[in-house]
């Protein structure tokens, strides 16, 4: 296994922007839903109260994965991980997991309390970091899981 790091995406970098939203529609492979100039949107940075965050990681000098974190605009201190990507040729090596628990520090330093919403194909990843299901049954193959600290 590779040596792989984490970083938060740097908004100024046009070149690295570019990447992450090519590797993001490459990944979901649905034009009509994941639109370039849609996730294009997403990767801009918001301001608070309705924070936006991306987190990216990197084999060596190579982008093989990425990760959102958003505030969901409908109820206070409520957050969503959103736009999760890792590369095929890099699944397997905990990158994905990685993700996950970076955006979830970077939450625990932004706020004291709060809750998480994911939906996921992955749900053992999620209640193995302390995430419970929320829905009795999946829908399209992903369940919806939730913590709070």
């Amino acid at each position: 296994m590779k040596d792989f790091s984490i970083s938060e995406l740097a908004w100024a970098d046009t070149l690295q922007v570019e990447a992450v939203q090519s590797l993001i529609y490459r990944a979901f492979d649905d034009p009509v839903r994941y639109a370039m100039a849609r996730i294009g949107d997403e990767l801009t940075p918001l301001a608070p109260p309705l924070e936006r965050r991306f987190f990216v990681a990197r084999l060596g000098d190579e982008l093989v994965g990425a990760g959102g974190v958003k505030s969901a605009d409908w109820a206070s201190h409520t957050y969503l991980l959103y736009l999760s990507v890792v590369a095929p040729e890099a699944r397997g090596q905990g990158i994905g997991r990685a993700l996950v628990k970076a955006r979830l520090a970077w939450l625990q330093q932004q706020q004291a309390h709060a809750r998480v919403l994911v939906s996921t194909a992955k749900p053992k990843r999620f209640i193995g970091l302390g995430f419970r299901r929320l829905n009795r049954r999946d829908l399209d193959g992903k369940s919806l899981m939730f913590f709070e600290y």
